[in-house]
């Protein structure tokens, strides 16, 4: 019989997996707290009673790669309660910026706090309130399904088994299986029940559906949104997948150069963001203005697509020509080719 040690090589994005493990058992110890002390980032103003902070917050976050800068003192906050879909093109940063919040990876600059604590010093409570999907991971190929999962329930105050014997039925994971034995979407759906059975305050996925079908992804976006109506529940994932988002009805943020570029509910964003038709006597080829992004021609038709110019601003410009001007919405996706 072949015995698995644990001092043999662990696969580099388990490590990731079982980041809230790892820190938990270092600091089980200190789990029981004088309750008349609030937790750092909060002010007491009652017994019990603790001021509200951002699920996110992050000042001037600064991350190289040699020579490459990917993050740029970025600013983010993200209020408690929020879904937030993050997209960016391939390259962007968003898997860094996913680690970084997480303390996964070292920065160069810059602070991160999760619930007003400083990532770096969590307090064991508060790592229990924190659920990750890494991108890509090996979990423990030797282990079972339900091994695995049990492995994991012991270290969380909370674990709700219910919800996980159901999604286990649901999405067709075989928990008598190894995790070797599963195909990639089904390791990825075992990571997502992994991240979501302990009912955590944040949850952060990244790129969480890629190896899922379109059923599945349903599937998931409707747990995700069940738990995301529950007051104080939040959820940030990045996935290029632009109409999970719109499905999820996500706030959107854009991580383009760096920075977060803006973020934006979706139908602000489709306010924000259109395309205008003219017609009639035609702008001049050469017009150009800095709320218009891109300028197109065809069939005695004009097409700008414009960024932030309301009705006024596009009739007064319209004017100048003579032209007759009709908005239309842009799906999510045709916005982020446009911003991203």
């Amino acid at each position: 019989m072949q015995c698995k040690c644990l001092l043999d090589p662990v696969p580099q994005d388990a490590y990731a997996s079982l980041w809230v493990v790892a820190r938990a058992l270092a600091g089980r110890a200190t789990q029981v707290r004088d309750s008349a002390h609030p937790p750092s980032g909060g002010d007491a103003t009652g017994p019990g009673m603790i001021v509200a902070t951002a699920a996110l917050d992050i000042h001037g976050l600064r991350k190289c790669f040699g020579a490459q800068t990917v993050l740029d003192y970025l600013d983010w906050e993200v209020p408690a309660g929020r879904v937030i879909g993050l997209l960016g093109r391939n390259g962007a940063g968003k898997s860094t910026l996913i680690r970084c919040a997480l303390g996964l990876s070292p920065v160069d600059g810059g602070e991160v706090r999760l619930f007003g604590e400083a990532v770096a010093t969590l307090r064991p409570e508060t790592l229990h309130r924190v659920g990750y999907v890494p991108q890509s991971f090996d979990l423990f190929p030797w282990m079972r399904v339900r091994q695995y999962l049990g492995f994991h329930a012991a270290f969380y105050a909370r674990w709700n088994r219910e919800l996980v014997d159901g999604l286990l039925g649901r999405w067709e994971v075989d928990a008598a299986k190894k995790i070797g034995e599963l195909s990639q979407g089904q390791r990825q759906k075992l990571a997502i029940i992994r991240a979501i059975a302990p009912d955590p305050d944040l949850l952060l996925l990244d790129e969480p559906v890629a190896s899922l079908d379109p059923q599945t992804r349903r599937l998931f976006l409707a747990e995700l949104l069940r738990i995301t109506r529950r007051p104080g529940k939040t959820v940030v994932f990045s996935t290029h997948i632009t109409t999970d988002l719109e499905r999820a009805d996500a706030e959107i943020a854009l991580l383009k150069a760096g920075r977060i570029q803006f973020s934006a509910d979706l139908p602000t964003l489709k306010a924000r963001v259109r395309r205008i038709d003219l017609s009639g006597p035609l702008p001049d080829p050469g017009f150009r203005h800095p709320g218009i992004l891109r300028h197109a021609r065809d069939e005695g038709q004009a097409h700008w697509i414009v960024d932030g110019l309301d009705d006024a601003a596009i009739t007064e410009l319209a004017a100048r020509s003579g032209s007759v001007w009709q908005a239309s919405a842009m799906s999510l996706e045709d916005i982020f080719i446009e911003l991203g």
